[in-house]
């Protein structure tokens, strides 16, 4: 029993000491989270912002959620145009603030640099919730005023520019149905020239086919062999052959008689 006491005196005592050595790291990092946004401040009041960016840096370090040393560092990207990333550390300083005074104007410097960052729509938000927080401040309903016209202006103009695009879109639709028109009259048209040029071709085609079957019907006549106007037959041929061999042998006996009358006597010579 007495053992079992001493040990749970033991580990009250370790806890403890753990509790107070967190507790001191703590109060140090605080101490010099605080130390860096007094270092911050006074480069910033030089106005030297960059430098015044790394102190208020090492600050939040040391402290995560040090609502001073976001707010701080916000302000110091914010004074030398870097808006986007003064965002986030106005967000930060918004949402860790324990009071409404500070929350209202880490809404209202996000709303600045939104503002500045063409986020009209992020702006109008921005100070909408610094107003919640505290509506009494004039400056915030000013700036919310001017970022809900820069806002209507903007989305006229996405409007406007939606409907030129839409428009060049329509335009750039018919201009390429017409010309898609035009290419169809023209293949269109081209086919029909060519359709004229084969039913010519075709019909010269055609005639020169006459022009050659006549051509070749006449060669075909002319090589044909004409028929011979009188032709004899056999039986006449041979009667003409036997007519013509009773008058050559008429014709021999009368030129055999002639000539036996015409016959000299041979005489002698006389030497």
């Amino acid at each position: 029993m007495k053992k079992r006491l001493y040990v749970l005196v033991v580990f009250l005592l370790f806890f403890s000491v753990k509790k107070a050595v967190a507790q001191n790291d703590t109060i140090a990092k605080q101490r010099k989270a605080r130390k860096f946004i007094r270092e911050g401040n006074a480069l910033y009041e030089q106005k030297k912002y960059v430098d015044a960016s790394v102190a208020y840096k090492k600050a939040l370090n040391e402290n995560t959620k040090y609502n001073k040393a976001a707010y701080n560092l916000g302000n110091a990207l914010y004074e030398n145009k870097n808006y986007k990333e003064a965002i986030p550390q106005y967000e930060l300083a918004a949402q860790t603030a324990k009071d409404k005074t500070t929350k209202a104007e880490g809404y209202h410097n996000l709303g600045n640099a939104m503002m500045e960052s063409k986020n009209y729509e992020g702006a109008v938000n921005a100070y909408k919730n610094a107003l919640r927080n505290n509506p009494s401040d004039d400056e915030t309903r000013y700036n919310l005023a001017a970022a809900q016209k820069l806002l209507k202006k903007q989305q006229q103009d996405n409007k406007n520019n939606k409907d030129k695009n839409d428009n060049n879109k329509d335009d750039n639709k018919d201009d390429k149905n017409k010309d898609n028109k035009d290419n169809k009259n023209k293949d269109k048209k081209d086919q029909n020239n060519k359709d004229k040029k084969d039913d010519k071709k075709d019909e010269g085609d055609n005639k020169d086919k006459s022009k050659e079957s006549d051509k070749n019907k006449d060669q075909k006549e002319q090589q044909k062999p004409k028929p011979q106007q009188g032709k004899m037959s056999p039986e006449q041929i041979k009667q003409l052959l036997e007519s013509l061999n009773n008058e050559e042998k008429k014709t021999q006996k009368k030129m055999n008689v002639r000539k036996a009358k015409g016959k000299k006597v041979k005489q002698e010579k006389d030497w």
